[in-house]
């Protein structure tokens, strides 16, 4: 079954930039399998400090391209002076906002870096906008987006977003990574009009539960349930759950496996993969897309 055919609401430009991330490139059966390297702007160099060779681009987009990824995410200024080489070999998924983590995260907005008509001049498939769900500059996040959505559906670009919960108000009310906050996010991207969806799996700490409004705190989910419900909440947002730091091998797995098996759409992640060193990082990356395949 072409996973597509369900989502009758999408134009035929977004259409043919999914099927092409989606069934041509990566596992090929209807699973994104996305690579991120927009953590130096929005982290900084320290994330490539545990594998140094990773601080330059080339290592993620020659691990996009020979591990087989779907597509690779990143700022306009890398993929203006890295993907010529790549052109055609792996589909870009260009970022069209960001921020540096200098500031205080209190009230986080991300202000624009590019355009989605640089997406299209650069022959990206989609582009990545980051909105901090429950930031008090709301305001700012919520009308920049409008303004993105509209030229994506002119010129039939998917829109991936970055859905994070933020901000002080979030931070009372259990935190970035409860089910609150990770429920409410998958919402806002369905109803904003994104097309797929990132978001980190819940949490469930004890500690935190009861920060949390009713009746989510009183909730209590095991890890599969849990991607479960954000799944569902997200509604006909093709849903992508990211990979966040290094953990296990196999924990990398195990929860990869379960977040598929519980209805997401794909996986993103960038860091427990390029922060290994080449063979490692190559092996893993085999070993992750040889999983996808089987489901």
């Amino acid at each position: 079954m072409n996973r597509l055919d369900e989502l009758h609401h999408l134009s035929l430009g977004k259409r043919v930039r999914l099927h092409r991330m989606m069934y041509e490139h990566g596992p090929g059966n209807g699973r994104l399998m996305i690579l991120p390297i927009d953590q130096g702007l929005e982290h900084g160099p320290v994330d490539f400090f545990s594998n140094p060779p990773s601080a330059d681009p080339e290592f993620q987009f020659k691990l996009a391209v020979e591990g087989g990824y779907s597509g690779i995410a990143l700022h306009l200024g890398l993929a203006e002076k890295y993907a010529p080489k790549y052109a055609g070999k792996i589909p870009i998924v260009l970022k069209i906002n960001g921020k540096t983590r200098i500031p205080p995260a209190n009230a986080p907005v991300s202000p624009m870096t590019g355009s989605v008509e640089d997406a299209v001049r650069i022959g990206a498939d989609a582009i990545g906008y980051t909105l901090y769900v429950g930031s008090p500059n709301q305001v700012t996040d919520f009308t920049q987006f409008r303004d993105v959505k509209r030229d994506a559906e002119r010129y039939g670009m998917p829109i991936i977003m970055w859905s994070y919960p933020r901000g002080e108000a979030v931070d009372k009310k259990g935190g970035r990574d409860s089910l609150y906050a990770i429920d409410y996010a998958a919402r806002v991207a369905d109803e904003l009009g994104a097309d797929v969806v990132k978001l980190n799996v819940p949490e469930d700490d004890s500690k935190t539960r009861s920060q949390q409004p009713k009746p989510y705190d009183s909730l209590e989910l095991s890890y599969e349930e849990r991607v479960r419900k954000v799944v569902k909440t997200a509604g006909k947002c093709l849903v992508l759950f990211s990979g966040g730091g290094m953990m296990s091998d196999d924990e990398v797995i195990r929860r990869a496996k379960v977040c598929l098996e519980e209805g997401a759409a794909g996986l993103i992640f960038g860091r427990n993969l390029w922060q290994r060193e080449w063979n490692d990082a190559l092996a893993m990356t085999k070993r992750l897309k040889d999983m996808i395949s089987s489901l």
